[in-house]
């Protein structure tokens, strides 16, 4: 083969070689703008469902998105849309698992913080009772407790503190309930505690003046006189306006209702007096 065929054949590969690349370019990248628009199709339909109430068929949906074009961008916001879609339909497991998923493949997306606010309302969501879903409390605060420690900055870290305080406020319950039940079987030890832990772990919730209250009367009752003033003071100090007060200042002074009765009608003398004094000096 002379110098020239051969460069003739050479020429017809490099020509060849390039339509087939250009090709195999052009396909590609009409099979990615396919798959674009069939994920755009799938979120918009997941959008109207879920707009239209129908949660579960919204979050397949949005899964569908996701699986489409996994690389694009909006796979991970369709994961998102698929695990708020479960919330918003009261699946809460469904949910759970795929904020699970979504933070296990995206974990440094810019929408973590969400990811894990959500988790923290599907396991809220789920205390029906404060005696019983203590697991659910426990998942709630720990998933609230990450959005703020993590996340401070967040918009949803607001809300995550006050879902605490709720949650806070339904352990205390849980104690005092507790506590009660020890009560009513005369078991006071078990009970003392109960009412020690509303003081010290929940210091801030509505429950800790009846717990002071409480820890008064039992200690008086098994005859620790001492430890039953240590707390009566102890609520005099910081509630000493309050019911529970004058609850406690009864238990150490049995004459408390007649005192208080001679008081008043004490204090109505003096008004009628003074009425009369008045009407006598016209």
């Amino acid at each position: 083969m002379n110098l020239f065929l051969r460069f003739i054949l050479i020429l017809s590969f490099i020509f060849i070689f390039a339509c087939k690349n250009n090709n195999d370019e052009k396909i590609s990248v009409l099979k990615e703008k396919d798959l674009d628009l069939q994920m755009i199709e799938a979120y918009s339909e997941g959008l109207k469902l879920l707009d239209e109430g129908d949660g579960l068929s919204a979050a397949k949906k949005f899964t569908e998105a996701e699986l489409l074009y996994p690389q694009s961008l909006w796979a991970p916001r369709s994961s998102l849309m698929s695990a708020y879609s479960y919330y918003k339909q009261a699946y809460y497991i469904n949910a759970i698992e795929e904020l699970n998923r979504f933070i296990k493949i995206y974990p440094n997306h810019e929408r973590t913080d969400y990811a894990y606010y959500l988790l923290g309302m599907c396991h809220y969501e789920q205390i029906a009772d404060e005696k019983k879903d203590l697991g659910s409390i426990v998942d709630a605060k720990k998933n609230f407790n990450y959005v703020i420690n993590n996340f401070s900055n967040s918009e949803f870290a607001l809300d995550a503190e006050f879902k605490l305080e709720l949650l806070e406020e339904i352990l205390a319950s849980k104690e005092m309930y507790l506590a009660k039940y020890y009560i009513e079987r005369e078991k006071w030890i078990p009970a003392i505690n109960r009412y020690k832990n509303v003081i010290k772990n929940y210091e801030t919730s509505i429950y800790v003046e009846e717990a002071l209250h409480r820890l008064v009367e039992i200690h008086y009752k098994i005859g620790l006189i001492e430890e039953s003033k240590k707390y009566a003071a102890l609520l005099g100090y910081n509630y000493q306006s309050s019911d529970w007060y004058r609850e406690s200042y009864k238990v150490f002074n049995k004459d408390y209702e007649k005192i208080s009765k001679r008081k008043k009608i004490k204090n109505k003398k003096s008004t009628l007096d003074k009425i009369k004094l008045l009407l006598k000096n016209e």
